[in-house]
């Protein structure tokens, strides 16, 4: 909802405060006071056209400011965050300055945006009716969402299953469409996919053996270097026989004497007895890895056809990995996926029958779904015009009547197997027509109200509070039908913000809160006139509402008839 506008030097308001009531505000005020400016205003914020006329004569820009309470996940709040906006604590800050001379500028939460992005923002919030310019209801799809948002949790519930069906079968379709196109593509995969797992299956690489080989090739292609290095570890371990130079020793003797030594200081002293068993077990550890070196050495031998081998079984494993995988366990991991994408392409199953199957099977459950989904619009569409023809008939439209028309598509949508369009007759023996056509903006203005109202009514309502603007709602009426008008915008209004432009004393009676649009002429030729918004209440109110039923704020039949007024719209609130 918009929970304030601030407004400079736009037309003739050279600066005005518009604190909105977060259910029902009314704007008053005599003929060319500035009314339009406040509506101008709105429009403005909505994302609406900038004309550098709106200026204020003398004011080098004109600046409109709007602050906005938005559902924190609200789909506005999304769509100002994904701008790039800031929203704290619930408010987003809109702004529009138009110049005197050049392009106007958009602002959202002190991001500069494209007014379009304002236009986006303002669908979310804002619903506009009035000057023959009926917002929510323009368009056929938005027609249909009103008739469906009508039908309540039951409707929606048939609704929602149908889009289910309706993306099944668009999946099941693509899929089968894509199947059938790509048949040439797919038997040159099965012959790429058939020749690699021949190629594996004729080497029959082994889990790691490119690895394994590659250690094996550089062990025979080094064995002189190999058993000089381990033949002088054996040497040294052990003093083997071919120990260089006079009195060497080996390190098993070494580790024995200190064991030894240990060992005879042990009864003096505890902690030498410790390091003699540790190097005891040193010495059974020396041990072991000498014998494993000896073993080592006496297999070491020269083999040059193994390593010829060797090399020619590296090269072709390797070919292999080149197109099948970083390694021979990769390539094995490639075939798995082959043979499981072989059996998809070219299995026992005809996988061409099975798609078809499951297109129509998915067709039948779509049909089933539309066929639900078009009764129920039926009945919800007769539903909604008699709650609409009930309402119009308290707003000087006796005898109007709503209607819903279904049409056929030649193709299910995404929203149905129907367009949905509603359409009036304005009076009795005219023709239904469509919304907007043979109805004037007034009349409109309050069909509109009556199809607002009447959606109000469904439990649910809209996913986050929403504002409606109405202007010409009270035009051609009066009377007790002026009352009645004022009597459901209160209705609307305890679910929704509600501003209305509005000439009528009888609706005016019904708001909580009361703005009065007011020009001032100073007395010189020169000066330029000047518009103030104000609020009113108490005896203000009074005069305000006396004006309007009489033209004389001051006249004592207007005030009681003022009074009167206010007493009966809260008891019929």
């Amino acid at each position: 909802m918009i929970e304030q506008v601030r407004i400079e030097n736009l037309g003739v308001i050279a600066a005005a405060e518009l604190d909105l009531a977060p259910t029902f505000t009314v704007i008053t005020g005599e003929t060319g006071a500035g009314k339009t400016m406040v509506l101008t205003s709105l429009a403005l914020l909505l994302g609406g056209k900038a004309d550098p006329a709106l200026v204020r004569r003398g004011a080098e820009r004109a600046v409109v400011e709007g602050t906005f309470a938005v559902a924190p996940a609200g789909p506005a709040a999304t769509r100002a965050e994904e701008a790039g906006a800031a929203v704290e604590d619930g408010e987003l800050i809109v702004a529009r300055t138009v110049p005197a001379a050049g392009r106007s500028r958009a602002h959202l939460g002190g991001r500069t945006v494209p007014h379009a992005v304002l236009g986006e923002i303002g669908e979310q919030l804002v619903t506009v009716h009035g000057q023959s310019e009926q917002l929510r209801l323009r368009a056929p799809a938005q027609q249909r969402a009103a008739l469906d948002a009508f039908g309540g949790e039951d409707h929606a519930a048939l609704l929602a299953a149908y889009r289910t069906a309706w993306a099944t079968a668009v999946a099941a379709r693509e899929e089968l469409a894509a199947w059938e196109e790509a048949a040439g593509v797919r038997e040159q995969e099965i012959a790429q996919l058939r020749a690699g797992l021949a190629r594996i299956e004729e080497l029959d690489p082994q889990p790691g053996e490119d690895h394994a080989l590659r250690e094996e090739a550089g062990r025979l292609g080094n064995v002189e270097e190999l058993r000089e290095a381990a033949g002088r570890a054996y040497q040294g371990l052990t003093g083997g026989d071919d120990v260089t130079g006079p009195g060497a020793v080996d390190a098993t003797t070494l580790i024995e004497d200190a064991r030894r030594s240990l060992e005879q200081g042990a009864d003096d002293d505890a902690a030498l007895g410790g390091w003699a068993e540790r190097l005891a077990e040193a010495s059974y550890l020396v041990s072991d890895v000498a014998t494993e070196i000896a073993s080592y050495l006496s297999g070491l031998d020269a083999d040059p056809q193994r390593l010829a081998w060797v090399n020619e079984r590296r090269a072709v494993l390797a070919e292999l990995t080149r197109v099948h995988g970083p390694d021979v366990d990769g390539a094995l991991a490639w075939a798995e996926r082959a043979r499981e994408r072989l059996a998809y392409l070219d299995g026992p199953e005809d996988t061409a029958e099975k798609l078809r199957s499951r297109v129509a099977d998915a067709e039948e459950g779509l049909a089933r779904a539309a066929a639900a989904l078009t009764d129920s619009r039926r009945a919800v569409g007769e539903r909604l015009a008699t709650a609409v023809d009930e309402e119009l008939a308290g707003l000087a439209m006796a005898g109007a009547h709503l209607s819903a028309r279904l049409t056929p598509l030649e193709e299910p949508g995404p929203s149905g197997a129907e367009a949905v369009e509603l359409l009036l007759a304005a009076h009795p023996g005219a023709p239904a027509r469509p919304l907007g056509q043979g109805a004037s903006g007034g009349e409109l203005s309050r069909v509109m109200l009556a199809i607002e109202v009447a959606l109000a009514a469904v439990p649910g309502g809209e996913p986050e509070s929403r504002t409606f603007v109405f202007d010409e709602v009270d035009a051609g009426v009066g009377g007790k039908a002026a009352v009645e008008v004022g009597r459901r915008l209160a209705r609307l209004a305890q679910g929704a913000q509600v501003v209305v432009v509005t000439h009528l004393a009888q609706v005016a009676a019904f708001a909580d809160r009361h703005l009065v649009v007011s020009k001032h002429t100073p007395g010189s030729g020169d000066a330029i006139t000047a518009t103030d918004v104000t609020s009113v209440d108490g005896e203000d109110r009074l005069r305000e509402l006396a004006r309007m039923l009489s033209g004389q704020e001051e006249s004592e039949t207007a005030l009681r008839h003022a009074a009167e007024l206010l007493e009966r719209a809260t008891v019929q609130r």
